[in-house]
């Protein structure tokens, strides 16, 4: 049986407050911390950039796995590595050369996702899966947060569950976007092992986070 893990989006966080945020998501039992970087290029949207992690680094223990929504993203992951991620996580379409781009997050000890977008093919992922350490499948378009799932995404999961085990890799599977309590076991049972949730985890139960993320864990 796998062990789920949460990685609560502080997309859908107090932003005043945000040090506090984190806090009180660790408290709750939270696995990870999930921030989306945005540039308004890559995705229509800008979020927060290095300096912000460096400054909320101090407020947990809980590894920070950033996903990095920005073009060209060779050019920045030196930046991030610095200020604290514990995962950085890439879109193929962001740089004219993946290998290197992994290469070069495993340069600075960190942990490497690739992500793919609803229309972006596991073929983009499988020639590296064997060197990274996560699959980050988005299951809403990327940009923002709030939009509803996209159920065929799952299909994704599932092959790609195959194949890590079969192989007996050491890879997992993350899921981004529209997850709530009504598709997290569909999910799971899909072979998912890392769900992240903003609006979900912040804003129902009258923002019990704690509750809200046990409810997700189970399915």
């Amino acid at each position: 049986m796998r062990s789920i893990k949460i990685s609560p989006s502080i997309l859908s966080a107090d932003f005043s407050i945000l040090g506090n945020e984190i806090k009180s998501l660790e408290k709750a039992g939270a696995d990870l911390i999930h921030i989306d970087v945005m540039d308004g290029h890559f995705v229509p949207n800008i979020t927060i950039g290095p300096e912000v992690i460096k400054k909320l680094r101090s407020y947990t223990k809980l590894p920070f796995d950033v996903h990095l929504m920005i073009s060209p993203v060779h050019n920045f992951i030196k930046d991030f590595a610095a200020a604290g991620s514990d995962i950085i996580t890439i879109h193929p379409e962001a740089t004219n050369d993946l290998e290197k781009s992994i290469n070069e997050i495993k340069s600075y000890n960190k942990k490497v996702g690739i992500s793919l977008n609803p229309e972006t093919g596991i073929d983009k992922v499988l020639p590296v899966l064997g060197t990274i350490d996560l699959v980050l499948i988005m299951s809403v378009n990327p940009g923002f947060g709030g939009q509803k799932f996209i159920e065929k995404t799952l299909e994704k999961v599932k092959t790609l569950r195959k194949e890590i085990d079969s192989k007996k890799m050491k890879v997992e599977i993350e899921i981004d976007g529209g997850i709530n309590f009504d598709n997290s076991k569909l999910a799971i049972d899909a072979g998912v092992d890392i769900l992240v949730s903003g609006t979900t985890v912040f804003k129902q139960n009258q923002g019990n986070l704690k509750k809200n993320i046990e409810i997700l864990r189970t399915g």
